[in-house]
């Protein structure tokens, strides 16, 4: 009785690798390109803009999107408080290196003559920032007159970098609002991702958010569960009619300071 039990267990285990190992393999791609697609405009935006200019990068971080700029004369900026553990709630990165600033200041007080750059680039920032409108009032005083500012940030989120999280994201109607307020032409809004690549985002999360949060680990048919709904969300995307004005990943921001 002991060895058909152990036999069956060790059969079931097998069952449950391969399916995992499966939906693993032949998931839909729906929901894995966040970050993919803000790099791909990011670095498109940048190689538009004319060799020689100055640029900001203002929140600069790890500097990722420094590779971008070799035509340019980059300038990184941040407060350099946040070590990659934070206060240990929600997402960390473990690590984080701030050692190669250029200036390490608040970003609401650069401390920049006014007009000093011709580009100012603020990728995933804004969320962490107290007071959003006083970094683009900072903005607006140290671009050129006819400067580019190359914004992105979330519409939704997941608590991240924490105790620096101060809003979940910002929708459409923030920028189309404050940006003119603050001397800018909005020249470009682009949407990252729609409502049914979010929720496809957040099904693949699944697995390790129930493992830290609940202890729990998906059964063969949790994971049978998760394919349908990714697959759902796949064929939804593909056919996709505008959701992104219920729900999609961020915005990216073309401006140009009148």
């Amino acid at each position: 009785m002991q060895s058909c039990i152990r036999i069956n267990g060790g059969a079931w285990i097998r069952r449950f690798i391969m399916l995992r190992n499966l939906y693993s393999k032949y998931s839909p791609n729906v929901g894995k390109d966040n970050e993919k697609s803000r790099i791909k405009w990011v670095e498109t935006t940048l190689k538009n803009i004319p060799a020689g200019k100055r640029i900001l990068d203002a929140g600069a971080g790890e500097q990722q999107y420094r590779r971008f700029c070799s035509h340019l004369v980059y300038v990184s900026q941040d407060f350099a408080q946040y070590d990659g553990t934070g206060d240990g709630i929600g997402l960390q990165t473990g690590t984080w290196d701030q050692s190669k600033l250029d200036i390490i200041s608040d970003i609401c007080n650069i401390p920049e003559p006014d007009s000093s750059f011709d580009v100012i680039m603020c990728t995933e920032v804004f969320e962490h920032l107290p007071d959003p409108l006083a970094a683009l009032k900072e903005f607006s005083r140290l671009l050129k007159t006819g400067g580019s500012l190359i914004l992105t940030a979330p519409f939704c989120s997941l608590t991240h970098f924490a105790p620096y999280h101060y809003y979940t994201g910002f929708n459409r109607y923030f920028y189309e609002k404050n940006l003119p307020d603050n001397a800018f032409t909005l020249v470009e809004i682009a949407q990252n991702g729609n409502y049914f690549e979010y929720i496809a985002q957040e099904i693949t999360r699944l697995h390790s958010i129930s493992l830290k949060y609940a202890k729990k680990k998906p059964s063969i048919l949790d994971l049978v569960s998760m394919f349908g709904v990714l697959r759902l969300c796949n064929k939804c995307s593909q056919a996709d009619m505008g959701s992104n004005e219920l729900l999609c990943y961020g915005y990216h921001i073309l401006a140009r300071k009148n």
